[in-house]
């Protein structure tokens, strides 16, 4: 499976960050074409016959720039440290360890877990991914809540299927809510799952 849209709420609007990507396209591009066109009449001074075509200004043109601008900011620079502080949207990738515990209906404790959880995240993608030694579960939606008085909170759907050989389990779908700490090392959380296996319990990760 590949990385999803994911909702972002209490962040930077994602439509005021591409008007300013836009703004800055726009500025940009004008300054490329500027100089390649000062570039163009100082060789003409020196005797030299360089013409500039069409097509290659449109190289230079505020759409290739915003292109170029974009896939930079989503793939790196909304995690630049002064860029986070005006985004405000944390970068929660990479690996977390997962201690997982099963609750009974009746309020006991049921079967504990182990997992490797993987996330994969980029300015307006998201993946997560879970690995136990009996299934694995990919994320099918998701939503980032970023909140001031609650830190910071991954809402998930997602689907389980059970590696070949474990006749007991099903795939099945299931539901994850994950509160990260401040300093990003650790979370908490709670998952429920149902279309094929009616269970819920809590989760405790930290960055592997």
């Amino acid at each position: 499976m590949r990385e999803h849209e994911y909702a972002l709420l209490g962040a930077m609007n994602r439509a005021h960050v591409g008007r300013y990507l836009g703004l800055v396209s726009a500025s940009v591009s004008a300054f490329i074409v500027y100089v390649l066109l000062s570039a163009v009449d100082i060789v003409h001074r020196w005797g030299w016959n360089v013409n500039l075509t069409p097509s290659l200004l449109s190289l230079a043109g505020a759409a290739t720039v915003f292109t170029a601008l974009y896939w930079l900011f989503d793939r790196f620079a909304w995690k630049w440290r002064f860029l986070k502080l005006v985004v405000k949207v944390p970068d929660i990738a990479g690996q977390w360890s997962c201690e997982g515990q099963t609750l009974n209906h009746d309020g006991t404790l049921g079967q504990s877990w182990q997992a490797t959880i993987t996330i994969l995240q980029s300015w307006d993608r998201i993946r997560v991914l879970l690995k136990t030694n009996q299934s694995s579960s990919n994320s099918i939606s998701a939503a980032l809540i970023c909140d001031d008085a609650d830190a910071y909170r991954l809402l998930y759907h997602y689907r389980n299927d059970p590696k070949i050989g474990e006749v007991d389990l099903k795939s099945h779908l299931g539901f994850g809510e994950l509160v990260f700490a401040r300093d990003l090392q650790t979370a908490d959380g709670e998952y429920f799952n149902g279309h094929g296996r009616n269970t819920f319990g809590t989760m405790k990760l930290k960055r592997a």
